[in-house]
């Protein structure tokens, strides 16, 4: 049978562990539809549990999550944000929404991480926070980081949507800054669709925390019964999640450890099988740094320039494989010149959006589908 006969090997496939659906029936059955029901207090206990939190707040998404901590850091027009130029948008407009500027740093050509040996040079008298993003859930150099941020007074968040399960020097990610951001989007590890959830590490935070998550209200004090009323009381917004959502994700995060197992099992077998034709093509593949861990987040290849990429992915589409390259650089996107990007401002970041793609890797991407996905790959010739 040719390739071409079969059926494609996608990208992504959302995760299903067998729970969710009679947990949806059980929110169903509640009459508890809306925001912050039983379920997503079993979501908030394992969160914290994970993390080592005081606090863990589900979130429509880790968009919204990343809101909540620029509300939190009191960023405003003329404050100034470090974050790396290979990112997802979100992790810049939720300053470029409270009027900051964001300040593009480039990144390591290794883990593709914000550049912590460029980042005290990019710090101006208007620099208020630093935006630290663990690509495919491999750590930054978080102690590095946190050393500038003490010496110039800045305000850390993490966007951890890659990186749960994930250390540093056996800390968990997420853990570093005041806030840190972590997303249920479907093609994450743990996913309820759309979700997300703002870790709160600084105890002094997490009562404003819960009155911008609840409309700006001090509703979750009410239904605690520490006052009689409720009312507006700060800045906010509609932040909470349905129930129904949270209780797909509570099937997820208590099958956490069978799910890691699979993906781990699914990117260990990519890295084994891949390793010999990579070196032989002069072909990058994930570099994880001795004191990190890695969740199995994603596994990517970097080919040796945009050319080779553009005839790679077609390669793989010609044998049913679907594979996808990444982040553009946000520095050279319309909205990233208008705060000063510029070509060449950021090499690396520019280097690696052209030649990154990423491979399909799923919760249920079988062995027989890994290995078209692997014959695939190892039948292209870069040269050719």
């Amino acid at each position: 049978m040719s390739a071409a006969s079969l059926p494609p090997v996608v990208f992504n496939r959302p995760g299903v562990t067998g729970r969710e659906l009679p947990y949806l029936q059980q929110a169903l059955a509640s009459g508890h539809l809306s925001g912050d029901g039983a379920f997503t207090a079993r979501c908030h206990a394992m969160l914290e549990a994970l993390t080592g939190a005081p606090k863990v707040l589900l979130t429509t998404s880790c968009t919204h999550a990343l809101e909540m901590a620029a509300l939190l850091a009191d960023l405003g027009p003329g404050d100034e944000v470090i974050c790396p130029a290979f990112t997802f948008v979100s992790s810049v407009n939720a300053f470029v929404l409270r009027g900051a500027r964001p300040v593009f740093v480039d990144i390591r050509p290794d883990t593709l991480n914000l550049d912590e040996r460029l980042v005290e040079a990019a710090v101006t008298p208007r620099t208020r926070a630093l935006m630290a993003v663990h690509y495919a859930g491999v750590g930054c150099e978080m102690p590095a980081l946190m050393t500038v941020a003490a010496r110039h007074g800045l305000h850390v968040i993490e966007d951890n949507a890659h990186g749960l399960f994930a250390t540093y020097d056996g800390r968990a990610l997420g853990s570093y800054g005041a806030t840190s951001a972590l997303s249920f989007h479907e093609t994450k590890n743990l996913t309820c669709g759309e979700g997300g959830a703002l870790v709160v590490n600084d105890p002094a935070l997490v009562a404003r925390a819960e009155i911008l998550r609840e409309k700006g209200t001090n509703r979750s004090r009410f239904f605690r019964g520490q006052v009689d009323k409720y009312t507006w009381v700060d800045v906010g917004s509609s932040y909470l999640p349905s129930d129904l959502l949270a209780a797909y994700l509570c099937a997820q995060l208590e099958s956490r450890d069978e799910i890691q197992a699979t993906r781990h099992a699914i990117w260990r077998r990519y890295d084994e099988a891949l390793a010999a034709w990579a070196a032989a093509a002069g072909v990058g593949r994930p570099f994880t740094p001795p004191h990190c861990t890695h969740p199995a987040h994603m596994y990517y290849l970097l080919m040796p320039s945009l050319a080779a990429r553009t005839r790679f992915i077609a390669h793989l589409r010609a044998r049913m494989v679907l594979a996808v390259f990444h982040y553009q650089p946000l520095h050279l996107s319309d909205k990233g010149r208008e705060y000063g990007g510029r070509p060449g401002q950021c090499p690396v970041t520019e280097d690696v959006s052209d030649r990154l793609v990423r491979l399909p890797l799923y919760l249920d991407l079988g062995a027989a589908d890994q290995a078209r996905v692997i014959e695939a790959v190892t039948s292209f010739r870069v040269g050719g």
